[in-house]
């Protein structure tokens, strides 16, 4: 059978390999065979076949967070799935035409559901719920703003906040955008830029914003701390830019999500970190910045991990904690 391999890391496209590899063979009593019909190429794909994503298994590997198949033979204690059922898998190494997995970690998928969306359900979904959820308690009529807002996850962000009555700011590159986010229901779109606070703050009448949701990195995270409000939270769920956060230093030097940067993300896995991390790394209280300080002093943010400490202007004296999903801790605090 085929399967993709990386025997170094480097350029993906350059690493990365067809080869011919032995059939998976049949399935255990507890295992489940299926073929391969569609996986999709998460950035968190390319940062594994980089090396700089936080999982590096063995060499040679096989990249792939995702996939959807069809199941050929089942196990004789599995009972939840059957052949011919559509099927996820919770495992990675998924670039391949056929995986042999334990049951429980193939999850059955109504027939009928479209392929290309089927193989992309494990990861982008329930990172864009758990985004909403899992940080801050937001209520009907709360604001959220997000960059990578065309993203998979930004697009799955604005269907879930207006469900829930939420109001998006959606922070882009290209300003031809706003058409197809709006149809999905984001409240504003606006083009990313050095002034981005000052034109949020007057698009949204100085609303209080009180979650940030961010996966560029670099500058791009400074910009979008500056438009959060008052003990606001930030969650830094990846980089697409390539660059750490201004000043993150070691803190974040592994940085490999969300995933997808977001495939460093499963149903729970955010909460059953954070409970991690509040046993391990206790979180001071966050300092309040009053508006008027502002004219004075500005916060800083602090790495939990280095101890180091930078300054950073914010909007009305954001004080902000950083979830970063990559090392699953609270990284900052402003």
């Amino acid at each position: 059978m085929k399967q993709v391999l990386i025997e170094m890391y480097g350029t993906p496209w350059e690493v990365a390999r067809c080869a011919e590899v032995a059939d998976v063979g049949a399935p255990g009593p507890d295992e489940v065979v299926f073929d391969v019909l569609a996986f999709p190429i998460n950035p968190a794909d390319m940062w594994f076949c980089k090396g700089s994503y936080r999982l590096k298994p063995p060499l040679p590997a096989t990249p792939g967070a995702e996939c959807v198949g069809r199941v050929t033979a089942v196990g004789a204690s599995v009972h939840h799935v059957k052949k011919g059922d559509l099927v996820i898998n919770l495992q990675r190494e998924n670039w391949t035409q056929r995986r042999r997995v334990k049951g429980d970690d193939a999850i059955p998928l109504p027939p009928g559901i479209d392929l290309k969306q089927a193989a992309m359900v494990r990861i982008n979904p329930p990172t864009a719920q758990l985004l909403l959820s899992d940080f801050v308690d937001l209520k009907a009529g709360d604001w959220v703003i997000q960059n990578v807002a065309n993203s998979a996850v930004g697009r799955l962000l604005i269907v879930l906040a207006k469900q829930r009555r939420l109001h998006t700011v959606n922070v882009v590159r290209r300003a031809e955008l706003a058409g197809e986010l709006k149809a999905l229901g984001a409240d504003l779109v606006i083009v990313d830029g050095d002034d981005l606070a000052a034109r949020v703050a007057a698009v949204t009448d100085n609303a209080v914003i009180r979650l940030g949701v961010e996966a560029i990195g670099g500058a791009a995270t400074g910009r979008l701390v500056e438009c959060v409000g008052t003990d606001g939270t930030v969650v830094h769920y990846g980089s697409m830019s390539g660059e750490d956060p201004p000043g993150s230093g070691a803190a974040t030097s592994s940085i490999a999500a969300s995933g997808s940067p977001a495939s460093c993300w499963g149903a729970g896995w955010p909460s059953a970190a954070r409970k991690r991390s509040a046993r391990s790394t206790p979180i001071s209280p966050a300092r309040c910045w009053p508006a008027r300080c502002m004219r004075r002093s500005t916060p800083y943010i602090r790495s939990t991990g280095s101890r180091t400490r930078w300054r950073t202007p914010t909007r009305a004296g954001a004080t902000a904690r950083y979830w970063s999903a990559p090392t699953g801790k609270f990284e900052w605090e402003i």
